[in-house]
């Protein structure tokens, strides 16, 4: 007879539970996608952009969230916060897929 409960627990083992996520960061992100993608025409179009663009555009995104928590992107009209979400997706993987080899754009490397 099986153990199913066993086996269940085996496939899980080490592997990150998504449940965890707040499923409105997503939410978030795909609507700041949908506005890249008709703006540049491209889904794939930011992975050809420089880190240090990302970095600096989740800088401004957060300074102008300081100023206001529900102040929006004047050209998008999409807030702040959720341009803060997608920059920082761009980064999380842009960091993980070149194990933070990436290139630092105008800042210093450390």
């Amino acid at each position: 007879m099986c153990d199913c409960n066993l086996i269940v627990a085996k496939d899980i083992a080490n592997k990150p539970r998504l449940s965890l996520v707040p499923s409105q960061i997503i939410w978030d992100i795909a609507e700041v996608r949908e506005y890249g993608n008709k703006k540049y025409g491209s889904p794939d179009n930011w992975k050809t952009v420089d880190v240090a663009y990302y970095i600096d555009a989740l800088y401004r995104h957060f300074l102008r969230f300081l100023e206001s928590w529900h102040s929006k992107d004047s050209e998008s009209d999409i807030p702040h916060y959720k341009h803060m979400a997608c920059n920082m997706a761009f980064i999380c993987d842009m960091m993980e897929k070149s194990h933070g080899q990436v290139s630092p754009g105008p800042y210093p490397a450390k």
